[in-house]
């Protein structure tokens, strides 16, 4: 099943062991702003997007279409 967009940003940086303050401090973008984004009330824009796929090593299309997961 595909994941949204906020849950697979959430999914991507917990596999990868990093704090929301982590990924604030590699992305510059502010913690709070992507606990937003995690928690699916703001949508960031495409550069945004393409910033924080790049922070995760993932091609942009992990975030904006999901993975397939076996559950």
């Amino acid at each position: 099943m595909k994941q949204e967009f906020h849950t697979q940003l959430r999914l991507l940086r917990e596999e990868r062991n990093l704090s929301l303050e982590d990924l604030s401090l590699k992305t510059r973008i502010g913690a709070g702003k992507l606990e937003q984004y995690e928690a699916g009330t703001e949508i960031p824009s495409v550069q945004t997007i393409l910033n924080l796929s790049n922070a995760l090593e993932v091609p942009a299309s992990n975030l904006l279409d999901g993975l397939q997961t076996s559950s």
